[in-house]
C-alpha cells in the first residue's frame, strides 16, 4: 500500500475517534442539562459548564500560542546547521533531512495534544479558580504571616494552579524548541563535545531563566505552605523551620531570581559558566537549608525542646481545635456513684425504654428476612432517628424496601426499566421490644405498609434511593407494577414530577446513545406522557448536583408528618490548607458540616440547606452558586425536627478531642492525659467502638430528655473510662457538644473490661458455650454505656442465629451496673434482677411476656436442648450420657407443669 494511503487511512482513524469521543461528550453535556432542568439547577449546570469549557479552553490556547510563538521564533533564527572548523570533525546524524521535512507537522499536532492535555488539566481546577474570584474572608489571621486564613484555603491553591500551569507551559515550549532545533542543526556533535548555535543558545537561556523565575515563585509559595506541614510534635512549623529553614528558602528565592538574570545575561556575557554556577548555586541552597535547618533542631531545639516548641505547640492547639470546631467544646464534671434505685429508674422510664438493642447488622438481617416480602425487594441500611409515637418521644430504626434489579425473576429490558421500576414502603420500629420469639416489633410493616400507631405513610412508592439502580421509563404502554397483593401485581401511574420527559425522536435518539440501548429509539410502549428517571441513586444524585461537597456516608430516611418519604444527607465543606492544624488523611485539616440536602424520594426533588452559615467555604460556595443553595429557616419544621448530628463528623471530632482536649502546652508535648475511644470486640477481632444514637436527659444542663449522639473515652493505654462525649441533636441546641470528666482518681469500667467480666461471668460464659455447639452462633451486640442521672449502666443484647446464617433472635440482654451483671430475656428483667423492684411496663406496652410465660419459655427451650444432646448421644451408643439427659428433659417437664 502507497505510503499517502497509509497516512490518510491513519488520519481517518483518528479523526473516527474523535468524532466518536466528541459525540458522547455532547450527548452526555445535553443530557446532563435536562437532568438539572429537572432538578431545577440549571444555574448551577451552566456556571459549572462555562467555567470548565472557559478556563480549559483559555489555557489550552494561551498554552498552544506559547507553544507556536516559540517555535516561530526558532524557526527564524535556525540556519539549518553550524559552521564548523575543518579540524571539528563533526559526527554527523543520519537521515536528519527526512526528520526535518516532517517536523513541522509533528510539531504542529505535539503542540495540539500538549495543549489539550494542558486545558484538560487546567479544567478540573475550575472550582479552584471561583473560590479565588469569590472568597469570604475567615475573619482570623495566622501567626506567622499575619494574614487572613482565607489566604491559605482560597487564594493559595489558585496561585499552585497558577504557577502549575505556567510551569508547564514553559517546559513544553522548552521541549518543543529543543526538538526543533535538533532537527535544524543548530546542536552539533564533535569530538570535542555538544556544540549550540547561539540562537538556540540564547533561546534556551530565555526559557531556563523563565524557569529560574518560576522557581522563586514556588519557593514563596513554599513558604506559605510550612503552615501546613505536619509534624511528630505538633502541627505546623517550629522554632527549627522558623528561624532556620524559613530565612534560607528566602534566600533561595533572591538566588532564583538573580540565576534568571545571570541565564538572560549570558549572551551578553558570553559566558554560560555565570549562568549555570547560578543554577548549581540554588541547587545546592536546597541542600544547605535543610542541612541548616537539621543543625537548627539538633543543637538547639532537641536540648531543650519543650521550651523552644511552647509557643508554637500553643498556636497547633488553637488552631486545630478551631478548624474541627471542637473550640466551644463544654466540659463537664461527671462522678459516678452506684446509688441508683429502683424509683430513680422510674424517674428515667423514658431514657431506659429508648437504649437501643437492636444493632444495626443483626435487625438488618432480620427486616430482610422478615419483611422483604419479594426477592426483587432490599433492605439497604438501617437508620437511628426518633419520632414523636402516639405522644411520647420514642427512638425507633426504620428501613425502606427498595427494588433490586439483579434479582428480578426475568431480567429483560421491559422488565428491569418500564415494569419493575421503584421500591414500596418501609419498616419502622421501636430499638428496644422483642416479640415472644426474639424478633424486632413493628410500628409500620408489610405491603401495604401497616402502621399500628398515629404514624402513617400515604407515599410509599421510592424511586429514589440507596439502591443501585439504572434508568427507568415511566407512564408507558407498560403495566407499571406497584406491589403484590397475595397472588396479584397491583399495577400504577407514576403521578410526581420527577424525570425528564422522552417525547419526540431527537429525546429518544439522544438517551438511546447516552444509555447505549437502541430499544429506547424503537420502543413502540413509550408514549409523548413517557418520562425517563435517572441518577436515582441518591448518592450520585447530590454529588452530580453539587460535585465540591463531601457526604456523608449515612443517608437516612425520614417519614413525614403527611406520611411522604425524604431522604436527609449530611454534607460537609473541607480543605487541606488551613494553618497550624492537625491534618487527617483522606479529609484535610478543617471540617464543617455546612450543608443539610434533601431528596424527595418520590419526586427526586433536591434541596441544599445551608446548616452552618458561620463557614466561610459554605458562603463562597454560595457566591458562586446563588440559585443552589437555602437558608436552613426555609426547610419544612417537619423535617427540621430529624436533624441528626452526623456521625462521620462526630467520630472525627471525638478523635482530635483525644488528643487536643489538653491545651496545656507542656501537657501535650508529653500526651500525658491522650484518650482514645475504646475498642470494641466483634466476630473475634477488635475494632473501635462507634457513635451511638440515644435518647436521655443530660446531666447538669438537660431539663427533659433529648436525642444525643455519643461514644465513651478511656485513656490512650488503659482500658477504664475516663470520659464521655455528647452532640446535642435536638432544637435549640442543635449542633452543641459536650465532654463529661470523670474523676482520674476513681476507676470507671470501660467497655472492654465490662466485656471481660461478662466472659468471666460463669453462668453466662457456660450459658454462651452451650449456644454456640449444635448448630448455632451467639451474636454479641454492641456494649453500650448509657448514662442514668449520676450512675453508669452498661447494656449488651445477645442474638442468636444458625450456622451458616438464618435469622438473628435477641435472646437476652445483659445490663452491668457497678459489681453486678445480669443476663435475662428482655431489658427490664435484667434490671429487675440488678436493682429488685419493678422497673417493667405492661405488657402491652413494652411487648415482652410476663415472667411466668419467660420462665415457661425458659425452661421449654432447656428440655429442647437436653433433648437434642440426648440424641446424639444416642447416635454415639453413649447410652449413660442417653439416660442423664433424659433425666433432665424429665425435671425440666415437672417443673413446667407440677
Amino acid at each position: 500500500m502507497p505510503k499517502s494511503l497509509q497516512q490518510l487511512g491513519i488520519i481517518l482513524y483518528l479523526a473516527l475517534f474523535v468524532g466518536v469521543a466528541f459525540l458522547n461528550k455532547i450527548v452526555g453535556l445535553a443530557a446532563d442539562y435536562l437532568w438539572f432542568q429537572e432538578v431545577k439547577l440549571t444555574p448551577v449546570f451552566m456556571t459549572m459548564l462555562l467555567s470548565k469549557w472557559g478556563l480549559g479552553l483559555s489555557c489550552a490556547a494561551a498554552a498552544w500560542l506559547a507553544i507556536q510563538a516559540n517555535l516561530l521564533l526558532a524557526r527564524r533564527r535556525s540556519h539549518h546547521g553550524i559552521m564548523v572548523h575543518d579540524e571539528d570533525e563533526a559526527l554527523e546524524i543520519p537521515r536528519l533531512g527526512e526528520f526535518r521535512g516532517a517536523a513541522r507537522t509533528v510539531l504542529l499536532l505535539g503542540s495540539l495534544a500538549a495543549a489539550f492535555l494542558v486545558g484538560a488539566w487546567a479544567a478540573a481546577h475550575w472550582d479552584t479558580v471561583l473560590l479565588f474570584r469569590h472568597a469570604a474572608a475567615f475573619g482570623s489571621r495566622d501567626p506567622v504571616f499575619d494574614r487572613d486564613i482565607g489566604f491559605y484555603v482560597f487564594t493559595l491553591p489558585f496561585l499552585e494552579f497558577l504557577k502549575g500551569f505556567l510551569q508547564g507551559t514553559v517546559l513544553l515550549a522548552g521541549l518543543a524548541v529543543l526538538a526543533l532545533y535538533a532537527v535544524e542543526g543548530e546542536f552539533l556533535l564533535t569530538n570535542k563535545g555538544l556544540r549550540t548555535s547561539p540562537s538556540a543558545r540564547n533561546h534556551l537561556a530565555f526559557l531556563g531563566g523563565l524557569l529560574c523565575l518560576l522557581a522563586a515563585f514556588h519557593l514563596q509559595l513554599k513558604m506559605y505552605g510550612l503552615l501546613n506541614m505536619q509534624r511528630p510534635v505538633a502541627p505546623g512549623p517550629g522554632y527549627a523551620d522558623l528561624a532556620a529553614y524559613l530565612p534560607a528558602l528566602k534566600g533561595m528565592r533572591f538566588i532564583a531570581v538573580f540565576s534568571a538574570l545571570l541565564l538572560w545575561a549570558s549572551p551578553y556575557l558570553r559566558n554560560a559558566a555565570l549562568a549555570l554556577a547560578g543554577i548549581g548555586l540554588l541547587a545546592a541552597g536546597g541542600i544547605l537549608s535543610s542541612l541548616y535547618s537539621g543543625l537548627v533542631q539538633r543543637f538547639i531545639v532537641a536540648p531543650n525542646e519543650i521550651v523552644k516548641e511552647t509557643p508554637y505547640i500553643k498556636w497547633a492547639i488553637e488552631h486545630t481545635r478551631r478548624a474541627y470546631g471542637i473550640e466551644g467544646v463544654q466540659e463537664l464534671e461527671f462522678d459516678p456513684t452506684e446509688d441508683l434505685t429502683p424509683k430513680a429508674l422510674a424517674r428515667n422510664d423514658l431514657t431506659i425504654k429508648n437504649i437501643r438493642l437492636w444493632d444495626h447488622g443483626p435487625l438488618l438481617t432480620t427486616y430482610g428476612q422478615l419483611q422483604e416480602i419479594r426477592t426483587y425487594y432490599d433492605f439497604m441500611d438501617v437508620d437511628n432517628d426518633r419520632y414523636h409515637v402516639n405522644g411520647e418521644y420514642r427512638q425507633v430504626m426504620l428501613s425502606p424496601r427498595e427494588l433490586n434489579p439483579a434479582a428480578l425473576p426475568s431480567r429483560i429490558w421491559i422488565n428491569e426499566h418500564l415494569t419493575y421500576t421503584h421500591g414500596y414502603g418501609l419498616t419502622l420500629g421501636p430499638v428496644n421490644r422483642i416479640s415472644p420469639e426474639g424478633l424486632p416489633e413493628f410500628f409500620i410493616k408489610d405491603i401495604p405498609p401497616q402502621a399500628s400507631t398515629d404514624l402513617k405513610v400515604t407515599r410509599p412508592e421510592v424511586y429514589y434511593g440507596e439502591a443501585k439502580g439504572s434508568y427507568v421509563i415511566v407512564n408507558t404502554r407498560s403495566k407499571e407494577f406497584d406491589y403484590p397483593s397475595g397472588d396479584e401485581n397491583i399495577y400504577s401511574d407514576y403521578g410526581g414530577t420527577g424525570g425528564v420527559s422522552i417525547y419526540g425522536v431527537m429525546r429518544k435518539l439522544l438517551f438511546a446513545l447516552r444509555f447505549k440501548e437502541l430499544k429506547i429509539l424503537f420502543s413502540g410502549d413509550i408514549t409523548p406522557q413517557s418520562r425517563i428517571l435517572y441518577s436515582r441513586n441518591i448518592r450520585e444524585r447530590l454529588a452530580q448536583a453539587a460535585p465540591y461537597l463531601r457526604y456523608d456516608q449515612d443517608a437516612y430516611l425520614v417519614l413525614s408528618r403527611e406520611g411522604r418519604l425524604f431522604w436527609l444527607v449530611d454534607a460537609y465543606t473541607t480543605t487541606a490548607y488551613y494553618p497550624y492544624s492537625e491534618s487527617i488523611p483522606g479529609i484535610g485539616n478543617y471540617i464543617r458540616n455546612s450543608v443539610k440536602a434533601v431528596v424527595d424520594a418520590y419526586n427526586g426533588d433536591i434541596s441544599f440547606y445551608v446548616a452552618d452559615d458561620g463557614d466561610p467555604i459554605i458562603r463562597t460556595y454560595a457566591r458562586v452558586f446563588p440559585a443552589a443553595f437555602k437558608p436552613l429557616a426555609e426547610m419544612p419544621q417537619d423535617l427540621r425536627s430529624h436533624l441528626r448530628y452526623p456521625q462521620d463528623l462526630f467520630s472525627i471530632q471525638a478523635h482530635i478531642y483525644g488528643t487536643y482536649h489538653m491545651t496545656d502546652p507542656q501537657v501535650f508535648y508529653n500526651k500525658e492525659d491522650l484518650w482514645k475511644i475504646p475498642e470494641k470486640s466483634f466476630g473475634g477481632q477488635a475494632e473501635r467502638m462507634a457513635p451511638y444514637y440515644t435518647i436521655m436527659k443530660l446531666a447538669s444542663v438537660g431539663k427533659k430528655e433529648e436525642f444525643i449522639l455519643m461514644v465513651p473515652f478511656t485513656p490512650a493505654r488503659k482500658e477504664n473510662m475516663i470520659a464521655w462525649m455528647a452532640a446535642r441533636c435536638d432544637a435549640p441546641d442543635y449542633g452543641k457538644l459536650l465532654v463529661y470528666d470523670f474523676p482520674k482518681q476513681k476507676l470507671v469500667y470501660g467497655p472492654q473490661q465490662i466485656e471481660s467480666r461478662i466472659d468471666q461471668e460463669a453462668e453466662i460464659s457456660k450459658q454462651l458455650t452451650l449456644w454456640n455447639q449444635g448448630g448455632s452462633k451467639v451474636i454479641r451486640g454492641s456494649l453500650l454505656v448509657i448514662p442514668v442521672e449520676s450512675s453508669l449502666i452498661y447494656v449488651q443484647p445477645l442474638y442468636l442465629e444458625a450456622t451458616g446464617g438464618g435469622l438473628p433472635e435477641l435472646k437476652r440482654v445483659i445490663v452491668a451496673y457497678g459489681n453486678s451483671i445480669a443476663m435475662e430475656e428482655n431489658l427490664e428483667e435484667s434490671l429487675n434482677r440488678i436493682f429488685g423492684g419493678r422497673t417493667d411496663r405492661p405488657a402491652a406496652e413494652k411487648g415482652a411476656p410476663d415472667p411466668k410465660a419467660a420462665g415457661a419459655r425458659e425452661l421449654a427451650q432447656k428440655a429442647r436442648e437436653h433433648f437434642d444432646r440426648a440424641q446424639s448421644h444416642l447416635q454415639k451408643g453413649d447410652w449413660t450420657g442417653y439416660g442423664q439427659e433424659m433425666k433432665e428433659v424429665e425435671r425440666c417437664l415437672k417443673r413446667l407443669a407440677p
